[in-house]
């Protein structure tokens, strides 16, 4: 799946840097999707909006558990995510066939 097929389920935000927006305004997240941070430790971070559905699919949880290592369950705010973005991309783009390859299959029944 290339990645313009990953554009069209993720947004990605303006970019962060010591945990300062590079611009100012405000960007609302859609209903259904979360923000997080995607970055590796004291490097630059990348800000995306994930659909929901990615969230209960074992290959994020792995991230999530991931971040839960690095940074505990005291994280405040938008969740980061440990690793480096097209690492992230490569499992988002993973998700997203699979979820299609799902949907296609329920529909076809």
């Amino acid at each position: 799946m290339g990645s313009t097929a990953i554009s069209k389920h993720l947004v990605r935000l303006p970019q962060y840097r010591g945990g300062r927006a590079q611009q100012h305004h405000q960007v609302q997240v859609p209903k259904g999707c979360l923000a997080v941070n995607v970055g590796e430790a004291g490097g630059e971070q990348q800000r995306f909006v994930v659909p929901i559905i990615c969230f209960n699919h074992p290959l994020f949880m792995q991230l999530l558990k991931e971040a839960e290592e690095e940074y505990g369950f005291e994280q405040k705010g938008t969740i980061t995510i440990p690793c480096n973005v097209h690492h992230f991309l490569t499992v988002i783009s993973r998700i997203i066939h699979h979820h299609h390859h799902q949907q296609y299959w329920c529909f076809r029944v």
